[in-house]
């Protein structure tokens, strides 16, 4: 009678190699998130993410595999096309509206209000530019997280026709947040094409 030896106690190595020859045995279909709503596909693939050194209370399982996804694409890029309108529309409700989208990824920027809306909690990246035509005065334009400014940036040099108040910030939101660009001084009297409003999720929380 011939005797085999007793299979060795797998290492982490071995499970976690073991544990990827499963998921592409099952295909993404078989994997779902940790809250169990929805599948989890990167480009047709499962992205698996090993840690190596797992909490006390560990959220995933025992092997202290977790699965991430690799869909949450966010981004926006706005500009001002016309020369007057929307200014006038942003002098009287001091909100700066921004009528021509160039990239509007997940369709979380709302072209009718400028405001744009977290669509999960995470830390976001914005940065704004916008053009002041007419020199003798000043504009102080604000980011605003519902409803309070959070960064700030102003255009005030007389002797300069043409003069850009713009700034640029990291900002941590929660699903549901709103921003916009206000204008807390002066007036917009142009900035024609000149003028933009972009942000983008840099990783959900």
């Amino acid at each position: 009678m011939l005797l085999l030896p007793s299979p060795p106690c797998l290492t982490p190595h071995s499970a976690f190699c073991v544990a990827l020859l499963l998921l592409v045995h099952w295909g993404p279909s078989g994997v779902r998130c940790q809250n169990d709503t929805e599948p989890i596909v990167l480009e047709g693939k499962c992205l698996v993410v090993c840690d190596s050194t797992p909490s006390a209370e560990p959220s995933g399982n025992a092997l202290g595999l977790s699965v991430r996804s690799g869909s949450g694409r966010v981004a926006f890029s706005a500009i001002r096309n016309t020369n007057h309108e929307p200014s006038e529309m942003s002098n009287r409700t001091m909100t700066i509206y921004f009528d021509q989208i160039l990239v509007n990824i997940g369709s979380h920027f709302d072209p009718a209000r400028s405001i744009f809306v977290a669509p999960r909690k995470g830390v976001y990246s914005f940065s704004f530019h916008v053009v002041k035509v007419y020199n003798r005065q000043t504009i102080q334009v604000s980011l605003v997280l519902n409803g309070w400014p959070v960064i700030s940036a102003f255009a005030g040099d007389q002797d300069v026709t043409r003069e850009a108040a713009t700034n640029a910030g990291l900002v941590m939101m929660e699903r549901g947040d709103k921003t916009y660009l206000k204008l807390e001084r002066g007036n917009l009297m142009g900035g024609w094409k000149y003028s933009t409003f972009s942000g983008f999720l840099v990783f959900p929380l």
